[in-house]
């Protein structure tokens, strides 16, 4: 069987992963030794810091959803500009549960090897996303 292309990798964890909100599904795309470039608030290291992050995500924004807006693909690397939708239900990044929808954009750059995740670099637009966690709006 062939194996994936970047792109389709990429495309598969959107999917299986976030959109189906399964950290389980990333065992098949993401490789143990997995790097987050830009590590989020609390991540911890390879895909297992990844799972753990992305459990967390989900339990705070369980109607979440990620769009993929526009994607660029060089050699190993899929460039992906996105936004995500959530109602935040639970406490996320030390902030209390607002009920409140929100949006975040943002891009993130993925290097696949043989069809596996092996680094990313998301770089989300954190501002306005806290805005909108804001208790003071």
């Amino acid at each position: 069987m062939p194996s994936q292309t970047p792109l389709e990798t990429v495309n598969r964890f959107c999917a299986e992963v976030i959109n189906a909100h399964d950290p389980s599904a990333a065992d098949g795309l993401v490789t143990d030794e997995f790097a987050e470039l830009d590590p989020l608030p609390g991540q911890e290291p390879g895909r297992k810091g990844l799972q753990a992050w992305l459990g967390g995500w989900f339990a705070a924004f369980p109607d979440l959803t990620w769009t993929n807006d526009e994607q660029l693909v060089e050699g190993d690397r899929v460039v992906t500009r996105f936004h995500w939708t959530g109602t935040h239900q639970q406490e996320f990044m030390g902030i209390a549960p607002t009920q409140r929808q929100i949006s975040v954009n943002g891009v993130v750059i993925d290097r696949v090897v043989d069809g596996q995740m092996v680094d990313s670099r998301m770089l989300m637009n954190a501002f306005s996303m806290f805005q909108q966690l804001s208790p003071a709006q």
